[in-house]
């Protein structure tokens, strides 16, 4: 049985106390982390976009 996503819902707190002394690995992994939801993201709105053309 498919799953039907209707709705998605991304919350994200920053303390800009510690991201100010983060170190620069740090910054890099959750860049590389905040890249991957966004592509993740992305393709699934592609996927619905192309199950919606059918």
């Amino acid at each position: 049985m498919p799953i039907e996503i209707k709705e998605l819902h991304i919350k994200i707190n920053v303390d800009e106390k510690t991201a100010a002394t983060t170190t620069t690995a740090q910054s890099i992994d959750e860049a590389r982390i905040l890249k991957a939801i966004s592509e993740s993201v992305e393709q699934a709105v592609n996927i619905e976009q192309r199950k919606k053309e059918r």
